[in-house]
């Protein structure tokens, strides 16, 4: 191809980059909560000016002060009076885990009244899906693909802790993870960075609203930065070990996207990348974050990271660690008190200079005095009762979970249940359960408040169907006894339920699994139900792509449901009735077994792309496609893609790709999709990857109906970082797919040119 060499050799270098620039929806810079107010900025420096090294030292700490639970009221109060004594010696500017309204206006009195300087407190908390409404968790949010959506349930959520005396949440968590052993799969959106960024996004416009200041909105925190997500064999707090390239095109750019709609922290991660701890990395903190970025606000480390640079290998001691992270840019230390110890000597000894210090002070001061805490620190003690979990609440997490559902399976058309189902019998053990559907990271949410999903389908249910249940075994046991109950309520029934999966503490930070498979003797159960002939519906309860291969080729129905929240049960009936149509889509691929993972739609080309042929790139015992591709998921009714139009097939590298395509529903009932579209490019000076998602955007139609949608995708958006580390968009030859999963319905191809 005559114009493979001219793009090796021609190449247009864009220094912002494809970060965060998105397609439908588009995700636009705004401005940074950077400086604040000439007026407000004398007041910062002032404040830095009459400090100490030992109290700036204190505003970079943040340390548990959680109400103290001691059953001792003797040891119980001298606890509380050490906090309000480190409070009232200015060594403390952050807690986390505290709550409750008037428990906090009682440390701020004490920060704000009692300590030299006045500075209040900035209470940080863990609000990850749901504050005491709990939403499906974030993988699960992710599979709703409806950014307006995500933005609200987080705008409930920043409501909620707000009214308790959070100022800020450490989230959205935004790592992209292609290995879903790694237990933190379930709180970020998955494997692809394009979808990543348009819930990172989301997630920071709900929290943080249109004014800090407002006492509804929370100072969002975009985590783990960075590529915590690609940590070696899904072991959490593993190595990684990947190319700057990888990095800047896959890991990146969620949190590119965070910083341009104003993400005020950002929070350093456990893992290494590339041989230097990502919590003392000069390169990742600074270079790319403040640098070229231009990030204004603070960034926390994770719990103790900064001390745990010393077993990377990376420090001799606490001291030394510290001197490297500040220097790298982490300005405040989470949990360890080790700033507090070591940063005033370092600066006495000229190890770490005073004016690093100071600068780490104004970030943090800057985000305190952009929330409002200088003007009005203290809580409305009556607001929690108005605001914390309401009906309206109610009624928004069982949308979103609803939502997030996805159909894999309906063979002839199982589902929804028909009228002519007169018994069900609900079977497995995770039916009955109120705790599990919480997911991981639920917080102050209680498993009382959940409705499980044998509640939904009794209640939806009503007089006129019978709903009976039986466990049959337990999540994780080897024990068969509960079989033949069971099987013997199934023979009994028009139609079986069978809710399996994982419970709520097999996914989450530090719980990893070896295996995505089912745990226990759950599909032996669901064998044995099979057997009887009955129509069989799984409903799976998971916080990752699981692999399911008997099921998805034995079980006709089959609905991810993930760890839904406290609607779980309400929105299982919903769907499972046909109250509601599925309209999820797989934020992750699901593999046929773990030993193929990793399984994802970016993945490069080899020399030997995988035939039928032996010797090209497979496995002998599998097939080397995915059990469910990216992007995909069913509905009860069909949709047809027709008439893509791109609307020019040479594009200039400064110019926008515009494709159309008519999207239809043939079938009979109403219905949401969400229409996707893909790119390749098919020859680089660097190897691409074989699809890369670019745009999508949901649409409801009626039966019959059909709309014209059109997509404008810059072309800037069409590149990637070279051996140079140059972001180049390079001209040449690309193929395009649009439909409703990755693995497209219509294509056409395109140009870059000159």
């Amino acid at each position: 191809m005559q114009h493979n060499h001219a793009r090796r050799m021609s190449r247009l270098i864009l220094t912002c980059g494809v970060l965060g620039l998105l397609s439908a929806p588009q995700v636009l810079a705004e401005v940074q909560p950077m400086k604040q107010s000439a007026e407000v900025e004398a007041k910062i420096n002032a404040l830095i000016e009459s400090m100490t090294v030992e109290e700036m030292a204190g505003q970079l700490t943040q340390i548990w002060g959680s109400e103290v639970q001691d059953t001792n009221p003797v040891t119980a109060k001298t606890k509380h009076e050490d906090l309000l004594g480190q409070i009232r010696a200015g060594m403390v500017g952050s807690l986390l885990g505290a709550h409750g309204a008037e428990y906090i206006n009682e440390l701020q009195r004490a920060a704000v009244k009692e300590s030299k300087h006045g500075i209040p407190l900035i209470i940080g908390n863990d609000v990850i899906h749901g504050y005491r409404t709990m939403f499906p968790i974030p993988l699960g949010g992710a599979a709703t693909w409806d950014v307006d959506l995500i933005e609200k349930s987080e705008r409930v959520a920043a409501i909620e802790c707000a009214a308790m005396g959070t100022h800020w949440t450490f989230a959205p968590m935004i790592d992209v993870c292609r290995d879903p052993r790694w237990g933190r799969v379930a709180e970020g959106a998955g494997e692809d960075p394009m979808l990543g960024s348009a819930m990172a996004a989301a997630r920071v416009r709900g929290f943080q609203g249109k004014d800090l200041t407002a006492k509804d909105t929370v100072l969002a925190c975009a985590k783990h930065f960075v590529a915590y997500g690609g940590a070696e064999g899904g072991r959490d707090y593993n190595t990684v070990d990947i190319s700057l390239q990888t990095l800047h095109d896959v890991y990146l750019p969620p949190f590119k996207a965070a910083v341009n709609v104003g993400a005020g922290s950002i929070m350093s991660a456990f893992n290494e990348v590339n041989g230097v701890p990502a919590s003392a990395n000069p390169y990742t903190l600074t270079t790319v974050l403040r640098d070229q970025w231009g990030f204004g606000g603070f960034v926390v480390s994770d719990w103790s990271s900064v001390t745990e640079v010393i077993p990377h290998g990376f420090a001799v001691d606490a001291a030394d660690a510290d001197a490297k992270a500040i220097t790298a840019g982490v300005d405040m230390d989470m949990s360890s008190m080790s700033y507090r110890e070591h940063l005033p000597s370092l600066v006495k000894s000229g190890k770490v200079s005073k004016a690093v210090v100071e600068e780490a002070v104004r970030r943090v001061l800057r985000m305190k005095f952009a929330l409002g805490l200088f003007d009005d620190p203290y809580l409305d003690t009556e607001l929690e009762k108005k605001v914390i979990l309401t009906d309206e609440n109610r009624a928004l997490a069982r949308e979103v979970a609803r939502s997030s559902f996805v159909l894999l399976r309906n063979e002839d058309s199982l589902l929804p249940i028909k009228d002519d189902v007169k018994s069900i019998a609900v079977i497995g053990p995770l039916a009955e359960s109120k705790r599990d559907p919480l997911g991981t990271w639920a917080g102050v949410a209680k498993a009382e408040d959940v409705v499980s999903v044998m509640e939904g389908l009794k209640s939806r249910a009503g007089e006129k169907v019978s709903v009976r249940y039986a466990k049959g075994c337990d999540i994780s046991s080897d024990d068969t006894s509960g079989f033949s109950e069971a099987v013997e309520l199934t023979k009994d029934s028009d139609l079986v339920v069978i809710v399996i999966g994982e419970s709520a503490e097999m996914s989450g930070e530090a719980h990893s699994r070896s295996s995505v498979e089912l745990p226990g003797v759950q599909r032996e159960l669901v064998q044995a139900v099979a057997k009887t002939g009955k129509p069989v519906v799984v409903v799976l309860l998971n916080g990752r792509p699981m692999a399911l291969p008997w099921i998805a080729e034995n079980i006709p129905a089959i609905l991810v449901t993930w760890h839904a929240g406290i609607e779980c049960g309400n929105a299982v009936a919903d769907v499972l009735f046909g109250d509601f149509n599925p309209c999820g889509k797989l934020p992750s691929t699901f593999p046929r077994k773990t030993g193929q993972i990793p399984i994802y739609l970016g993945h490069k080309n080899t020399g030997r792309p995988p035939t039928t042929e032996r010797y090209t790139s497979k496995y002998i015992d599998l097939p080397w496609t995915p059990l469910y591709p990216f992007g995909y998921g069913l509905s009860y009714t069909t949709f047809g893609y027709s008439n893509l139009n791109i609307a020019s097939s040479d594009i200039k590298r400064d110019g926008t790709l515009s494709v159309t395509v008519d999207v239809a529903n043939t079938g009979k009932v109403a219905g949401a999709e969400i229409v996707q579209l893909y790119v390749r490019d098919l020859v680089g000076s660097m190897t691409r990857p074989v699809k890369e998602l670019k745009a999508f955007r949901k649409v409801t139609l009626a039966p019959g109906e059909s709309q014209n949608i059109a997509f404008d995708v810059a072309a800037s958006e069409l590149g990637f970082h070279n051996w140079d580390m140059e972001y180049v968009v390079e001209p040449g030859e690309f193929q395009l797919w649009v439909g409703g999963s990755s693995t497209g319905d219509v294509e056409g191809r395109f140009q870059i040119v000159e």
